[in-house]
């Protein structure tokens, strides 16, 4: 990978701002960018609308085609915004594209819950922000990715990304 053809997956619980990050740090870079939820089968979907959390069968098919969509971008470069949440699901992906790097929208319980009972028309409840964060495994020492502050302005934490990927290692 090199400094123009980024791959990358932004990750976080539900509320943490991937799809608005995601997309903003895609067109920043002008690379194409696509939304995991995009990539749920219905009945993920209407599991999740229930207020059921998904199970790693319910996810297996779903982080395959993230997966797919970013090898078939890891030529040219991409943007995912996925919840990415175990680090066997990170595996996963990379597996898929090894070149992926990953930003992990990091925050309170409380913003995120805030932000989740403010979106209107998500099948994403509030009432399952307490399962994400019970199954997010954040960035091991030994994965590529950086850690950043979801409860700052979009330019702010797309800046401070960009900074931050000029200095880490190719």
């Amino acid at each position: 990978m090199t400094a123009t053809t980024p791959l990358i997956a932004v990750m976080g619980v539900s509320g943490s701002g991937k799809t608005t990050v995601g997309a903003a740090l895609a067109q920043r870079l002008r690379v194409p960018y696509a939304d995991a939820d995009d990539f749920h089968p219905q009945a993920n979907i209407d599991k999740m609308s229930a207020g059921v959390p998904l199970d790693d069968t319910d996810r297996v098919p779903w982080l395959r085609a993230i997966g797919d969509w970013l090898a078939e971008h890891a030529e040219a470069g991409g943007v995912v915004s996925c919840s990415a949440l175990r680090r066997s699901y990170r595996d996963e992906l990379r597996a898929a594209a090894p070149a992926t790097r990953f930003v992990h929208l990091d925050g309170s319980p409380e913003v995120v819950r805030r932000r989740v009972a403010g979106r209107a028309g998500h099948f994403m409840p509030e009432s399952l922000v307490a399962s994400q964060f019970a199954t997010l495994e954040p960035l091991g020492p030994d994965e590529r990715g950086i850690v950043l502050d979801l409860d700052q302005p979009v330019d702010r934490i797309v800046d401070d990304y960009l900074r931050a990927a000029k200095e880490e290692p190719a």
